[in-house]
Order: structure tokens, then C-alpha cells, then sequence
């Protein structure tokens, strides 16, 4: 099968696609095409033996990309063709139908009711999307929350399939031996005291994110403070602004099992998300999350998650929670909650395995109400 994506940078989608890939059931060979920039995912991709094709695409309205894509499928007789992210979508699953296969799907990695992917959606967007959606056999959510905002935007229920997202929980085990010597170590190589109360948050510096609460709150909290942000962007200059010396900008990092280790508590002012897998990630970790949506957590039993609090995402929420984290007793590492094995990466990869095998053979998706 084949796997087309927009862009290979790190990002959720794209790491979750290598995640995905890594745990697929035995059996099911991929390849993956990227329409531009082929990032470092593209490389951790490589170096775990899957094939990776640059299609060299020069901006969103490069058509010549079509009839490369197009031929890169025929050639690759592949039996399932599986699309990630906007312009992907597009290119895509038409360049699958314009190629014979007819097992094309999409995963909606980023969508809410008036923004994809963060960026406003207009008429002709939502037009183009629709007609694209209709070229493909099934559309995955990440979340219900995006499977209903597929359905207001009139794709019918019966071409859904809800399919969450994943973390490798096994990465984020540590016994505490090893969790003391990792967190001293990382702590040393970023210039972050033993003795410091540390907030992190992981994600793309971008204004979505909303981190900009994080940095303007920390001159007001005690001066052992400090704040680790995991990610790269184009706010990285403005944040490091805001949050003064007490900040420490760590950049984009494949180690974030590791880093969360050098964290106090994982804080999540975004409140654009579509799953949330950062805040999945610092549960995993054993970690207190302060957020401020995460449709993943939202969608199970208020006691799957007992260590995460949602708060508004204003700055004296924040503020105020995070004065009380860091003058309180220090936490030894939160016990693992249900919602880590609810999202466990080899579970969803499974359960995709199955749906390729269904559509491979022709066999309808299940709806979107048997959702795993």
C-alpha cells in the first residue's frame, strides 16, 4: 500500500504515520510519497527500511504533480492508497483514481468546523475538499469531535470510520533507577537546575498552540521555575521574548519519550486540537497535564485520565494552576491511567490493518458509531 502526505517535517501527522507504519500487523508492505519537503520523518522512515518518494511539488497549484504521482502508483501496483493532511487529500485520491485503485482512503488528521489544519476555511476550500472526499472509498477521524464536524459539513456518516490516533506507550516506561538518570542528564545538556520546578509543553512553535499563555505567565511564578519547550516554529523568537532566561527553547528533539522525564508537569493551552497527543504522551510519562482541550480525553470516562485538569486557556487559569503545581509537594511519577492503553499505538494500528484488509477486498467500512 501507499501512503501519501503533504510534507515529512515533524509534525502529529507525520509522526503519527511513522508510528502507525512501524506497528502495522505483519503482512502489510508500505511505501510513502511525499509531495514536498521531505523532512526528518522521511528519514526515520528510511532508516527503518520503508520506502520513501519525493515528489518534488514547487507549491499548492504545482498540477504537474499529478501525472508523477499518478505514474508512481501504476508503476508500484499498489492495493490500497491512503492520503494524510489537506493537499494530499486532493492529489491524492484523484491521482489514485486516475491510476485503477480503487481502496482509497483519507485519515482527518486536523479539522474543525471553520479551520483545517489551522488555516481558515472558505467556500472554495471546503468545495474542493468535498469533491476531493468524494473520490475516496472512506474518510478516517482522529476523534468524534472531527467525525462530526465531517458530517456538518455534509459527508455521509457511512463513508467514517473513527479511528484514533496512537502513542507507543511501551517508549515511555521507565523504572526509576533509569527515570532518575535520564531526567539528571537531560537536565544537565539543557542548562535546567536539579532543583527547578520544570513546565513543559511539546508541539510546533505556531500561534495555534497557544504557548504564548505559558511564556507571558512565567516571570510571575517563583523564581525556580522554569519552562521546557519541545518544538520548532515560527513563534520560536517571539516565545523566547516572552518567556525571558527562566525559558529553555529545545527545539524539534526525537527523544521526547526521554525529555518528558525532565518535566514537572505538561501544560497544553492549545484549544484547536483534534486528539491530543502530547497531553496522551505526558500521561504516558507519568506526569500531571494542565490542558485546555483534548478531544482524546474527552471522549472517555472523567476517571480514565484522574491526573489531567482542564482549565480555560487565559493566562490567570494558568497562572494560578501552576503556582499551586510549583509551591506544592513535589509529585513522585502519576501510576498510568486507563487512557494510555485505550490509545496504545499497536491497538489503532491494528484495527487499521483490519480496515485495509476490508477495503482491500471491497468490503464496506465499518460506521462511524462502532468506532474502537
Amino acid at each position: 500500500m501507499l501512503h501519501i502526505i503533504t510534507g515529512l517535517a515533524a509534525g502529529g501527522a507525520e509522526q503519527q504515520l511513522l508510528l502507525t507504519i512501524r506497528h502495522l500487523p505483519p503482512g502489510i508492505h508500505c511505501e510513502v510519497a511525499a509531495l514536498t519537503n521531505p523532512g526528518s520523518v522521511a528519514e526515520a522512515l528510511r532508516a527503518e527500511g520503508v520506502p520513501v518518494h519525493d515528489l518534488g511539488m514547487r507549491g499548492n497549484r504545482d498540477l504537474g504533480v499529478l501525472p508523477r504521482l499518478t505514474r508512481l502508483i501504476r508503476r508500484g501496483r499498489f492495493d490500497v492508497v491512503h492520503t494524510h493532511l489537506y493537499r494530499a487529500g486532493l492529489y491524492g485520491r484523484l491521482a489514485a483514481r486516475l491510476a485503477g485503485v480503487r481502496a482509497v482512503l483519507a485519515t482527518e488528521h486536523s479539522l474543525h468546523a471553520g479551520t483545517i489544519e489551522g488555516r481558515p476555511v472558505g467556500l472554495g476550500v471546503k468545495s474542493l475538499y468535498l469533491a476531493a472526499e468524494r473520490l475516496g472509498s472512506t474518510t478516517v477521524a482522529v476523534s468524534r469531535q472531527v467525525a462530526g464536524t465531517l458530517g456538518d459539513w455534509g459527508v455521509p456518516g457511512q463513508r467514517v470510520e473513527v479511528l484514533p490516533n496512537g502513542i507507543e506507550a511501551g517508549r515511555f516506561l521507565h523504572t526509576e533507577r533509569e527515570r532518575a538518570r535520564i531526567r539528571r542528564e537531560l537536565r544537565a545538556e539543557l542548562g535546567l537546575p536539579e532543583e527547578a520546578f520544570v513546565i513543559g509543553a511539546v508541539g510546533r512553535l505556531v500561534p495555534g498552540k497557544r504557548f504564548d499563555v505559558l511564556a507571558q505567565v512565567l516571570p510571575a511564578l517563583p523564581g525556580q521555575v522554569r519552562l521546557l519547550l519541545v518544538g520548532e516554529g515560527p513563534e520560536r523568537a517571539r516565545l523566547a521574548r516572552l518567556a525571558g532566561p527562566r525559558a529553555v527553547l529545545a527545539g524539534e528533539r526525537a527523544d521526547v519519550p526521554e525529555l518528558l522525564t525532565a518535566m514537572d508537569v505538561l501544560a497544553a493551552p492549545s484549544v484547536e486540537e483534534t486528539f491530543g497527543l502530547a497531553v496522551l504522551e505526558g500521561l504516558a510519562a507519568g506526569l500531571p497535564i494542565l490542558h485546555s482541550g483534548c478531544p482524546a480525553l474527552e471522549e472517555l470516562p472523567a476517571d480514565a485520565a484522574p491526573g489531567a485538569r482542564k482549565l480555560p486557556s487565559t493566562q490567570a487559569a494558568y497562572r494560578a494552576a501552576l503556582f499551586d503545581l510549583a509551591t506544592g509537594r513535589p509529585a513522585a511519577p502519576l501510576p498510568r491511567p486507563a487512557a494510555v492503553a485505550h490509545y496504545d499505538i499497536v491497538r489503532t494500528a491494528a484495527h487499521l490493518g483490519e480496515l485495509y484488509q476490508r477495503l482491500g477486498r471491497g468490503l464496506p467500512p465499518v460506521p462511524a458509531e462502532r468506532e474502537i
